[in-house]
């Protein structure tokens, strides 16, 4: 009988052999016993029949949660810059723009050495003063002599057209002139000798208040004179300006024409309306 009992030897690297774990992994205990002492005595007993035990695959293990990316840099707002630098820019190039013309400016004032002209009024006479009791219609006439002097030694002065002269008693324009259109070089006074008239109807109060000045001997007027000039420099005019000239005069008399009347004081102020 031991003669007819052969053993057979098992390749354990052929045949049928499992591929997957005969207990799936992750089982939990049930109230057959422990799944893994279960799947232990199984194993075993595969072992003894000749079959080996592949395990299966693992369960992957649980992934971790990336970590939250950082909060990304507020973009630099770039508008403000430029606008800053711009405006720095615009602020320095007008301060040295100012700072040039003021030095141009002064240099060339120190050249030029400006005055202003001198006006006055030498003499006046009245050729024709009627007052209409009815009306207090006032018909007067002058005869003015006036000076204009220019004391620059590079600035010539040229009188334009359109110019506006008027003698006034208070509020009242009693005659109205204007200026002939003239050339005034370097260091020149010229004399001009003005023919004035106007017409003007005047209040009781101010007809009183001149007959008053009059016994007096001291008759307040004022002589007024807005006239366009040009200043030259060289070769080169200038813009044109308005020169104002006021003249605070007091006469003796002023209702009577039969001898010239005199001056008593007089008081010139020159200005200029851009």
């Amino acid at each position: 009988m031991a003669d007819h009992q052969r053993i057979h030897p098992v390749d354990l690297e052929a045949g049928n052999r499992p591929t997957t774990p005969l207990v799936p992994g992750g089982s939990f205990r049930s109230d057959k016993g422990d799944p893994a002492q279960r799947a232990n005595n199984h194993h075993q007993q595969q072992q003894q029949r000749g079959y080996v035990y592949v395990p299966g695959p693992l369960p992957p293990p649980p992934r971790r949660a990336a970590p939250p990316a950082p909060p990304l840099p507020p973009p630099k707002r770039r508008g403000r810059g430029c606008c800053c630098r711009f405006l720095c820019c615009a602020v320095i190039t007008a301060v040295v723009l100012a700072v040039l013309a003021a030095a141009a400016a002064g240099a060339l004032y120190l050249l030029l050495d400006p005055k202003a002209p001198r006006y006055s009024v030498d003499r006046l006479s009245v050729s024709t003063f009627q007052v209409d009791p009815s009306t207090l219609t006032a018909r007067a006439g002058f005869d003015v002599a006036v000076t204009a002097a220019n004391p620059n030694s590079r600035i010539a002065i040229q009188y334009e057209p359109g110019s506006s002269l008027g003698v006034w008693y208070q509020s009242y324009r009693l005659a109205r002139g204007a200026l002939p259109p003239f050339y005034q070089g370097h260091r020149n006074t010229t004399v001009l000798a003005l023919a004035m008239a106007g017409e003007v109807q005047l209040g009781g109060a101010a007809v009183a208040g001149m007959r008053d000045a009059q016994r007096a001997g001291a008759v307040p007027l004022v002589f007024r004179a807005d006239v366009p000039v040009r200043v030259e420099l060289g070769t080169f005019k200038l813009w044109k300006v308005t020169s104002r000239v006021r003249c605070d005069l007091v006469v003796d008399r002023l209702m009577d024409v039969s001898s010239p009347i005199k001056i008593k004081a007089s008081n010139c102020k020159f200005g200029l309306k851009l």
